[in-house]
């Protein structure tokens, strides 16, 4: 059941961000932005954790889960070193997947050769 609603969650906020691509004149990047904004917002107002907790990895992988990520870090930085958990707080609460990111994207890189499309 757990797999069912991580696919159902992941799967709507998915076709959310479809229907803003398609439905409307935002950008792509501009879709994806507003998106861990929201993750962050709706972290701040309470209303994410029980999506999250509903939905499971359906809710944290996609880039709302990432703004949720930061908002709590910032959260727990806060309580733990005052105010300077604000600049610290987020980024380590979302460094094993930034540093992820960017060891794949260097093997990525070294593996594969990068050329120019061919029309």
């Amino acid at each position: 059941m757990d797999l069912l609603r991580a696919f159902l969650c992941g799967g709507i906020l998915c076709a959310v961000g479809q229907i803003l691509i398609d439905k409307t004149q935002l950008t792509p990047a501009r879709i994806l932005t507003g998106y861990v904004v929201a993750g962050v917002a709706l972290t701040a107002l309470g209303i994410y954790p029980p999506i999250v907790e509903w939905g499971g990895a359906g809710a944290t992988v996609p880039l709302l889960g990432f703004g949720y990520a930061l908002a709590n870090g910032v959260k727990k930085a806060v309580a733990e070193q005052g105010w300077l958990g604000v600049m610290t707080g987020g980024l380590t609460a979302a460094a094993g997947g930034i540093a992820a990111a960017v060891v794949f994207a260097l093997l990525v890189a070294v593996v594969f050769r990068a050329s120019e499309k061919r029309q």
